[in-house]
């Protein structure tokens, strides 16, 4: 879906349309099995695959209209040495910036939008991704938006520099742990409901009896 996303913003936009974006599907498909032969397991039904994704195609189209404005930058590149210990970067879905200046920061998702109470949460990424195009323009993005194609919501924030450095602390805070850690060799598990997800759960403390 990034891809596909991606490329639609390559075509004139008089043709940046649901049916254009669809036929990018299969191509962009294959050349991901291409690159990665292993991808090709995790899908047992092409049919059903494309035909979700043909779905997550049409629930975009209904969250904005990307004939009426251009996308200024794609999968841009941030980062920013925040102390001589701390490099961090990240890339951004997309980023556009308006002709009067005004930035506002894209991240598309596939699945759902979160429950009422957790949006903050679900935004501390674009939060980062604002702190460091500020850090890296000065410039203090307008809008950060969160696209949900599993619901078709939004979850959009009007930053501001109080929550940029807020950000920064939890970063800072977060980084300071893990140097810690690196230091003492000291890694303690946190057990919670996502360790059925984690990959490392076979050879984690909290799991080896």
């Amino acid at each position: 879906m990034h891809t596909v996303l991606h490329d639609l913003f390559e075509h004139p936009a008089h043709e940046r349309t649901p049916q254009n974006a669809i036929d990018l599907l299969p191509t962009r498909w294959r050349a991901q099995v291409e690159a990665k032969p292993e991808l090709a397991s995790m899908v047992t039904n092409d049919k059903e695959w494309l035909d979700r994704a043909t779905s997550l195609v049409q629930t975009y189209f209904t969250l904005e209209q990307p004939t009426t404005f251009e996308a200024t930058h794609r999968e841009m590149h941030l980062e920013n040495d925040f102390r001589e210990d701390i490099y961090l970067h990240g890339y951004v879905d997309r980023l556009d910036v308006a002709p009067s200046g005004e930035v506002r920061i894209i991240d598309y998702k596939t699945g759902k939008s979160p429950k009422p109470g957790w949006e903050d949460k679900a935004l501390f990424q674009l939060r980062v991704y604002a702190l460091l195009y500020w850090k890296n323009s000065g410039v203090l993005p307008r809008l950060l938006q969160l696209m949900y194609l599993g619901d078709g919501k939004l979850v959009r924030s009007n930053p501001t520099l109080a929550d940029l450095e807020s950000a920064k602390k939890s970063l800072l805070r977060t980084a300071d742990d893990i140097l810690a850690s690196l230091d003492k060799d000291y890694w303690p598990p946190k057990p919670s409901k996502l360790c059925d997800w984690c990959y490392f759960k076979r050879i984690c403390p909290a799991h080896i009896s």
